[in-house]
């Protein structure tokens, strides 16, 4: 017989930020959080994660930006965005409303755009913390440029970190050779977390139009199909560095996060299950809590980095 603990602590640190929890609604899959308020009591979640920020407004990729793949989607938005300004402006008050982290996404064509952005943030209220998006697959200038490279990738980093006070975290791009490297480089630049990782680079084609099915020749992969890929780059990172990881990729279930703490993730982004349930990220946070009650864990923190070998 199964033994049920009375209650389940699900709060969890990344650094110095302390989450209620370790669900996250990740970038590029969720909007501004707002646009899911009436679905999601955001209250409920650890965090969202804004889409990215540019530092003028940004129309995105051409059309169509998605399709359905085996197990998984397809996507080439290309960053559009309100652009940071109007973002501080017009977003940024609405989203103090709620209790959960608000983290600003960050991205730039340059380093010096990088910095600009994050000053803008630095001026305003309301935020937990960036997360430095050196590894988008689908816009033409920046995006894998800096994050396929350990010394681009520090470059970006030291010079952001130099301006921003709050929590620092970094999204590393799975098509690199080795990620640890990378993991590194931007620990020893002034990382204060790693968010592991963005989509993988893929295509889809029609065999009858001879097009792909994106406005893009190619877009980034995300979904269950590349969980299994990302829990082993979670591994590897967790292990190279000693600043917290958060993983990207595939969360679904409650065993998904799961499996993510146990090779050393401190808490997980969810993605690609809002596309399929808007709801996904908050009936995770139930189906967690359900979980550990389940298999008697008392507190999150029980799970991290404890993979038997």
């Amino acid at each position: 017989m199964v033994s049920v603990a009375t209650s389940v602590d699900l709060s969890v640190s990344v650094g110095a930020l302390r989450l209620t929890n370790p669900i996250i609604a990740a970038s590029g899959t969720f909007g501004y959080g707002l646009e899911f308020s009436h679905l999601v009591n955001l209250n409920r979640l650890g965090g969202v994660v804004v889409k990215g920020l540019s530092i003028e407004p940004m129309d995105g990729a051409p059309a169509p930006r998605m399709c359905e793949t085996p197990s998984g989607m397809l996507n080439a938005v290309g960053l559009q965005n309100v652009g940071v300004r109007a973002f501080v402006a017009e977003i940024l008050p609405k989203l103090r409303a709620f209790r959960s982290a608000v983290l600003a996404n960050v991205f730039g064509r340059t380093v010096q755009e990088y910095v600009q952005v994050v000053e803008v943030l630095e001026a305003a209220e309301g935020l937990a913390g960036y997360e430095l998006n050196i590894s988008c697959p689908n816009v033409s200038k920046g995006g894998t440029h800096f994050g396929s490279d350990p010394q681009l990738a520090a470059e970006v980093v030291a010079a952001v970190r130099k301006v921003a006070k709050r929590p620092l975290w970094v999204k590393l791009s799975p098509n690199v050779t080795d990620i640890a490297e990378i993991a590194r480089a931007t620990e020893a630049a002034g990382a204060d977390a790693l968010t592991v990782a963005n989509t993988y680079i893929a295509m889809s084609v029609d065999p009858e139009t001879r097009k792909s099915r994106l406005g893009n020749l190619t877009g980034g992969l995300s979904g269950p199909a590349i969980k299994p890929i990302t829990l082993r780059l979670v591994y590897e990172a967790s292990r190279a560095v000693k600043i917290p990881v958060v993983a990207l990729g595939g969360v679904e279930a409650a065993e998904d996060v799961a499996e993510y703490m146990v090779v050393g993730a401190a808490a997980v982004q969810v993605g690609t299950a809002s596309f399929i349930d808007p709801q996904a990220t908050e009936k995770l946070v139930d189906g967690l809590e359900k979980w550990c009650t389940i298999h008697n864990i008392c507190n999150m923190n029980e799970l991290r980095g404890c993979l038997r070998q």
